[in-house]
């Protein structure tokens, strides 16, 4: 149940991060820092103070540069493989007591995944917006998402199984308005 648990932690994390990258990380690592999440050995820097100040520096300047227009749009194609590592990294160091090689291939094809399709989710929420709207309600899709992050990040820590089943079914969710169902054939 540990080992579901920690994934849970880092799969809530990695979705969050597919919204803004360094909400979670800051998150994880003010949990880390207070002592309500443990983390892997070799990830215990993101539970020093340094490394808050770092996330909360980092995550003040990310959220101000998505209110900027068109600088948004430019961010969305930065994100996207940043969102990947980042997705990775978390789940990886939430990933305690587990052998390294499936704790890598969990963080890479989960967290990684995970944060990837999230990210990609937004850029063309993002890019949408932007082109009905001429980016005029792209401030309002920023604060949602900022706050989305924040809410998934606190609820990965908090109630990571809660969190994890919301994961999943936002990227059930997701994948069935992307790809619906395919168009039926007629029979001849």
């Amino acid at each position: 149940m540990d080992h579901l648990v920690s994934l849970a932690v880092g799969i809530g994390l990695a979705a969050a991060c597919g919204f803004r990258i360094f909400v979670p990380l800051l998150v994880m690592s003010a949990a880390a820092y207070t002592g309500h999440l443990d983390l892997s050995s070799g990830f215990h820097w993101i539970g020093t103070l340094p490394a808050l100040v770092a996330f909360a520096s980092a995550t003040a300047l990310e959220i101000a540069a998505y209110y900027i227009p068109w600088v948004d749009n430019m961010l969305d194609t930065i994100a996207g493989p940043a969102a990947v590592v980042a997705g990775t990294v978390v789940t990886a160091s939430a990933l305690t007591d587990v052998d390294p090689f499936l704790k890598w291939s969990l963080a890479i094809i989960g967290g990684g995944g995970v944060a990837g399709i999230v990210s990609g989710a937004t850029a063309v929420m993002r890019g949408a917006s932007t082109v009905t709207t001429g980016g005029l309600a792209n401030p309002v899709f920023s604060t949602i998402e900022a706050a989305v992050s924040f809410a998934i990040a606190a609820l990965a820590i908090v109630l990571p199984l809660v969190a994890l089943g919301v994961v999943f079914f936002a990227v059930f969710f997701l994948a069935k308005k992307l790809f619906g169902r395919p168009p039926r054939r007629q029979q001849v």
